[in-house]
Order: structure tokens, then sequence, then C-alpha cells
């Protein structure tokens, strides 16, 4: 599941017959999630001839389908898109449902030209400019910005192939709740954020001791950071911790390996409510013998195959300078892990983003104008 929503999602109730678009776009947006509305958001004064195109029904659906307890990790002050503040109490953390309600007042305050129900199969560069296939046929634009955000597709170790078939097994993206999770033992494989969200809620309504949180936590970030220090911490996060700075380049380039840090809960949590730990699974005989489920908060990885010829860097991400494709001019891309800051890949750092790829397009936009004067 993509909390971005652009290249995945349902595809529209009723196939209709393919047919070719004969605009040329001057801007084609993947997905209406939080990186696309802010980009959006940037392109509307430009009076380009700008689509965002996302394969859901309404805006926000991609949140609405995720677990049904989850909140954001970062405080509503943090968790606004440029120009529309957050509408909830600056340190509280926003149910899942209520941000996306809160995209789609977005897109509608802004009166974003968004257009729910398409699919973007793919995109590929042809002479000056790109060809995309998708459910509602074929469009083409001289620019596209891709929207894929953190995460891509849902990742499960080989290992899963080796358990038990009686064992039942999901990917943290298809969790809804604990009704929904068979009787006996349980392991969450996955001391994410997400992982350990998961492991604390199960562990409160279930028997103590058969609830088990797999794998090395990633670092904490302690609640007394943001209610007490939270815009100091943030300027940090944001300012500090960039591709432009020492620091930052430092963090960056273990950041694909490590994981995003805790926030909100921690792993002590998790096991005053009753759980126990257990190292990462690595082998069948790792799963302790009352286990009946796993749920695997093992993360995403990046799936870029749809679009042709793309570069990505050792991680497989795109190779992008902030964002700006150098070998294929026009695509660009918004809400990537670290794609600027340590905040790029979060509600509160994709504007940033946004705009500095949408002056990057706004300037090649001119220049081919001129060119074609």
């Amino acid at each position: 599941m993509k909390p971005q929503g652009g290249h995945s999602g349902s595809a529209p109730d009723q196939a209709k017959e393919p047919v070719m678009d004969e605009r040329i776009h001057d801007v084609l947006v993947i997905g209406a999630g939080q990186s696309g509305l802010a980009a959006g958001h940037y392109l509307k004064p430009s009076g380009l001839d700008v689509s965002i195109l996302d394969a859901a029904d309404r805006v926000g659906d991609v949140w609405r389908r995720r677990w049904d307890s989850l909140q954001l990790f970062t405080p509503a002050r943090y968790s606004a898109l440029p120009g529309l503040r957050f509408p909830a109490p600056g340190g509280s953390y926003p149910a899942k449902d209520s941000f996306a309600d809160y995209l789609e007042r977005y897109a509608q305050h802004f009166e974003l030209p968004v257009r729910m129900g398409v699919r973007v199969l793919s995109v590929r560069r042809a002479e000056d400019l790109f060809e995309l296939q998708t459910s509602a046929g074929d469009m083409r634009a001289r620019n596209v910005i891709a929207t894929p955000g953190a995460n891509s597709a849902p990742y499960v170790p080989p290992v899963a192939g080796e358990l038990d078939y009686g064992i039942t097994q999901l990917h943290s993206s298809q969790y809804r709740g604990p009704s929904g999770i068979p009787a006996g033992g349980v392991v969450v494989a996955g001391a994410g954020t997400s992982g350990v969200e998961i492991a604390l809620e199960l562990a409160r309504i279930r028997p103590a001791g058969t609830v088990y949180l797999a794998g090395r936590p990633t670092k904490h970030i302690p609640d007394a950071v943001f209610r007490f220090a939270g815009p100091l911490y943030w300027r940090l996060v944001n300012s500090l911790l960039t591709l432009d700075t020492k620091p930052g380049r430092k963090v960056a380039a273990g950041f694909h390996k490590h994981g995003s840090p805790l926030i909100r809960v921690k792993v002590d949590d998790v096991e005053r409510a009753g759980a126990t730990r257990l190292p990462r699974i690595t082998a069948a005989a790792d799963v302790p013998a009352d286990v009946r489920t796993i749920i695997w908060a093992t993360g995403f990885r990046p799936d870029f195959g749809w679009i042709e010829g793309l570069p990505v860097d050792d991680d497989g991400w795109p190779a992008t300078s902030r964002g700006v494709v150098p070998e294929l001019p026009g695509l660009y891309f918004v809400g990537m892990p670290f794609q600027y800051a340590l905040t790029s890949g979060i509600v509160g750092g994709v504007g940033r983003d946004a705009e500095y790829v949408v002056e990057h397009l706004k300037i090649r936009v001119g220049h081919q104008a001129d060119s074609r004067a």
C-alpha cells in the first residue's frame, strides 16, 4: 500500500475503452496524496495545463484504508501542507481518517485539478514529451511529477516461505485491527514505528505472553522533545539534517538501511503491555511454537519499473538531485525518503521539496516556450 496513492490503487469500477488524449499537458502529476497536492498547490498560480492523476476513488483513500487506530507520527502543527493549517490542537496526533479528510479539503480549498480513478500504468520519454499509459487512455505531457512516497512495494523477507503453512502471514499494510487476527500467539516482525504501534495495540488486549515483537528497534525520539522543544527540534531535523550539511549527508547515507526513528511510541511501552521481545527472525526455528500469526512490519521496497529508463541508486530509489532527474529532463519526484532532508518523507516536509521542484519545472517550461517561439 502506498500512502501517496498515485501509481497503485483501485482501478475504475468499469473498464473503459482506452483513448488517446490529444492534449499535450504542461504537467501531469502522478498521485493525489500529500506530495502531489503540495506540488499542485505551487503549480496552481502558474497558469500551466496541469492534471493530478490518482487511482483511488477519493482523495485520501489510501490513508482511509490503513489500520483503524493509526495516527500520524508527528503532531498536528507539523502535519499540514502549504497554505492550510491542520484543524486540530498543535500538540495532538491526527487520526488517519482525519488526515484523509484534510487532504480532501485541501484539494477542494485550492481547487486543484485532481482526476480520481485514473491508474498510471507506465511512463516513457519519447523525444521531447512523456507518454503515459493509463486506465483512462494514453496521455502526453512535457513534464511529469511522480509522487511515490516512502512506500512502494510491501516487503516480506524470504524466510516467510519457510514457515509452517498453518501460520497466518500478512504484511503490516494488510493489518486493519486486532479483531482480524486469529487466536494464538502472534509475532510482529519489525520494530520500526509501524511494528511497535501494532504490537502495542495487540499486547494491550491479548493475554500476556502471546504477543511478540521481533527485531532491533530504531532510535526513539522522546515525547518531551516535541512537547517542550518541538520548534527547536523541528528546525534541527528540517534545516540542519539536509543534503547540504555534513551531519545531514551522514544521516542520509544510512537512512534506507536503518529506517526512521520511533516517534510517540517506544519499545518499553510494548514490554509494559505484556509483549515479549525477540531478535530478528531469520529462520523458521526463530518463531515460537505457540505462534499462529506473523505480521511482517518489514517495510517496503522501491518499485519503479513502470518508468522506462529511470536511473536508480544502490537502494533502488530514483537517482535525483533534490527530486530532479537529470538523465530524463522534465521528470521530477516529490515525497521520497530523504529527498533533501530528514523530513522529506513526512507531511510537514513535502512542501519545501514540492516548491523546489516546481520552481525548477517552471524555469524549464520557460525555456521550452522560448525554443518554440
